[in-house]
């Protein structure tokens, strides 16, 4: 009898702590789930093409296998204005949702890349520049062609006049005077836009992706979303001044390694200092901030050209960490990236800080 009751309590408790390990698991995955339909991933593309400069080229076979990876594998290709109305209301978004958007205005976006996207019924974005359009320069589509894409459901959005550095000054103009040409191009080229096509979401994508706190004031007073080309997904923290998207051009259009930017998920982090991505040091020092999330902080790693950065965590508690670089980075723009496995799936959180040297 009492060993009867005794081999009853055991299963009980066996059972209950199954149950409870199996409660854990579902509550982890059902978080981990919905913290995922509050991301997505914008990607970013320039030519499709085989004979352009490489460091803005994807092949169109290239592009077509990311494009049937995606459709394979549970994605999701949601449109830039669905993303944005659901990530600034904190709405969900499906599941490993992906945002495709082409930068400048080239002519194989429209032989190219438009005809494959039509037929996997993928909406995009295309940032155009109007200047080159207007001047009917070589290599970019016309406005007959661009709106043909806008009435096929194409958003089309801003990507200033005539592609500038928007960092630097013009011969002896002032930092003001700089400020209120890049205001006035900015506005000049949204009604061209609008002009041509019907079109105005105020969405701009920072010309090389560079930009500083004085640039974002302008978009913040003008009501504009800014997209910018440091690396991760984007969520309801992300910064929708100057928002990150996944270059995938030259080495980095190879799908094997595409397929883990596709998958990423958003870090909520804050850069605490400096508060600009423009420096004049070629290993320049920056604290973050990592709040709580569904990742280990001590499984965050951080790099630089592919080799780890210092990680030097001022208060692991409330997740600041300062990274500090041992080695000079040359070129105009470089970036440092932190990543950590999601402890619910294969999927990886993903950010990323912009560098800018324009000397």
């Amino acid at each position: 009898m009492f060993r009867c009751l005794e081999n009853f309590r055991h299963a009980r408790a066996v059972f209950k702590a199954a149950f409870c390990t199996l409660f854990t698991a579902c509550l982890l995955m059902l978080s981990t789930a919905a913290l995922a339909a509050q991301g997505a991933v914008i990607l970013l593309y320039h030519h499709v093409a085989e004979d352009t400069p490489p460091s803005t080229t994807i092949s169109p076979a290239d592009f077509e296998a990311h494009l049937s990876y995606l459709k394979d594998n549970g994605f999701t290709v949601v449109g830039l204005d669905k993303a944005m109305d659901s990530l600034r209301s904190n709405q969900a978004l499906p599941e490993k949702s992906v945002v495709i958007t082409f930068d400048d205005g080239y002519s194989s976006i429209y032989s190219e890349a438009f005809p494959l996207l039509q037929s996997y019924g993928y909406p995009f974005t295309l940032f155009l520049s109007t200047g080159p359009i207007d001047s009917g320069l070589r290599n970019y589509m016309n406005w007959d062609q661009i709106r043909e894409m806008s009435d096929a459901g194409v958003i089309i959005a801003n990507h200033m006049v005539d592609h500038p550095y928007m960092l630097e000054s013009l011969d002896s103009e002032s930092d003001s005077e700089r400020l209120d040409r890049l205001r006035a191009e900015l506005l000049e080229a949204e009604q061209r836009i609008e002009q041509e096509t019907g079109q105005s979401h105020r969405y701009l994508a920072y010309p090389y992706g560079e930009y500083d706190p004085a640039i974002k004031s302008i978009l913040q007073k003008l009501n504009f979303v800014g997209l910018a080309q440091n690396s991760g997904a984007v969520g309801p923290e992300s910064d929708f001044l100057a928002l990150p998207r996944f270059p995938l051009a030259s080495i980095y259009a190879n799908l094997d390694t595409a397929r883990t930017k596709f998958a990423t998920l958003p870090f909520h982090a804050n850069q605490l200092q400096p508060d600009s991505p423009v420096t004049t040091s070629r290993s320049p020092s920056v604290t973050l901030k990592f709040e709580t999330g569904d990742y280990n902080l001590s499984q965050i790693g951080c790099f630089a050209n592919s080799k780890p950065l210092a990680m030097n965590w001022i208060d692991r508690e409330q997740g600041v960490v300062e990274l500090k670089p041992h080695e000079s980075f040359t070129g105009r723009r470089w970036r440092y990236i932190c990543t950590a496995p999601d402890p619910g799936s294969s999927r990886y959180y993903w950010y990323s800080v912009q560098w800018i040297n324009p000397d």
